[in-house]
């Protein structure tokens, strides 16, 4: 089988492409330049490409870099900086699997005429008796990537491998060492790769949208502090409210950005019975309600909940989610669906 693998010059990445020769397949190497700007971490760095490049070098498959820099900026940046604008916390990276690392590198493997398209994510695929395929957790429960691939369909799941998702994260580190690779100590990439270590998301944001303040008030409505920029406040933020030392804690349980209002109050205001969703997105095409799991961060814990439409209600209250960010639901251990935190609709 001819497989394009995503390689971002970690040490999973490698690994599957290693894996995959290994099984016989026809495979190429390929990286995705992404970011034109400074970059210094994540996989947008130079140095990354660089580490993909030796890494094919190594296992003998080709390597070619595609520049998908103007997809990038259009899908994944704009859409980071207008969400912002609007005072919602999104999550670019999700942005980017769905928008560049899924859909227009399946839609280059087409064209290329490659079978499959394969990535390092640590997660599995999982047949089901339909004889279609779901997104399931993976064997490494500490480095499971289901929650970032939730948007993939049930025919995408069709065109993709991942090889290093059975594998324990020292497993695939021992294959690299094993291997030779110069990457096998290499560490996880964090953050968002478009804003480097010498830079901040402020900076970043007001290079491109301007910033309004914003008064800080309880819940009875009394001006307690003052914000610069509304539009980089997010649920659940205890510092940088500009609030008198020596009180109680206090969260933010609410951002208004036309208001120019951010809301505090103590934990309990902070929970929440349940939380609505749009651009509700379910693997296998239709709704699927019931009792099910659900996940409000990449590293966060899947919560007993009581999905009904596009509202998730919690088992027990649940801290509030920032509108922008992702929630996803799972049936055990197996991604049926996701979309994004919105304002309460009531």
């Amino acid at each position: 089988m001819q497989v394009m693998c995503a390689m971002s010059g970690g040490v999973d990445s490698s690994v599957a492409a290693a894996l995959l020769r290994d099984a016989g397949h026809d495979v190429v190497g390929v990286t995705m330049k992404l970011w034109g700007g400074p970059s210094d971490k994540g996989c947008c760095s130079v140095s990354d490409v660089l580490d993909a490049r030796r890494a094919a070098d190594l296992i003998g498959v080709d390597h070619h870099v595609f520049n998908f820099g103007d997809d990038f900026t259009r899908d994944v940046i704009t859409p980071y900086v207008t969400e912002h604008q609007a005072g919602r916390t999104p999550n670019p990276c999700i942005e980017c699997n769905r928008s560049i690392k899924f859909a227009r590198l399946l839609e280059r493997a087409d064209a290329l005429g490659f079978d499959a398209v394969a990535t390092g994510h640590h997660v599995r695929l999982v047949d089901q008796p339909d004889g279609t395929k779901r997104l399931g957790r993976a064997a490494d429960m500490a480095k499971d990537q289901s929650y970032v691939l939730h948007m993939l369909s049930v025919e995408d799941l069709d065109r993709v491998l991942f090889p290093v998702g059975e594998m324990t994260k020292a497993d695939v580190r021992q294959v690299a060492a094993d291997l030779g690779m110069r990457v096998a100590a290499k560490p996880d990439s964090q953050d968002v790769c478009f804003i480097a270590s010498t830079t901040s998301r402020q900076e970043f944001l007001g290079d491109r949208m301007s910033f309004t303040p914003a008064d800080v008030i309880d819940r009875e409505g009394k001006v307690v502090g003052h914000v610069e920029s509304v539009q980089l406040v997010t649920i659940g933020q205890r510092k940088g409210l500009g609030l008198q030392g020596g009180g109680p804690p206090q969260w933010v349980t609410d951002v208004d950005v036309a208001g120019q209002t951010v809301t505090i109050g103590n934990r309990s205001d902070l929970l929440s019975a349940f939380v609505d969703v749009d651009e509700m997105v379910w693997t296998g095409g239709a709704a699927i309600s019931g009792d099910l799991l659900a996940q409000t961060s990449a590293h966060g814990t899947a919560r007993s909940a009581h999905v009904d439409g596009n509202r998730v209600h919690w088992s027990e209250p649940n801290e509030r989610v920032a509108p922008g960010q992702t929630v996803v639901v799972y049936h055990d251990d197996v991604v049926v669906g996701g979309g994004i935190a919105c304002r309460d609709r009531d």
